[in-house]
């Protein structure tokens, strides 16, 4: 994966929010399912 890529879509008010990778690596970890409630600052996916 490389930095910029978009890692996953959230939905929120019925709009679509593309959420990009910070940096170029290998998914480690996804810490969300679908159906998940998110909040500001919660970690979607960690990245090694």
């Amino acid at each position: 994966m490389q930095a910029g890529q978009t890692i996953c879509v959230l939905e929120a008010m019925k709009m679509e929010n593309p959420i990009h990778t910070e940096r170029s690596g290998v998914v480690a970890e996804l810490r969300v399912a679908v159906g998940d409630a998110l909040g500001a600052g919660d970690v979607v996916a960690v990245i090694s």
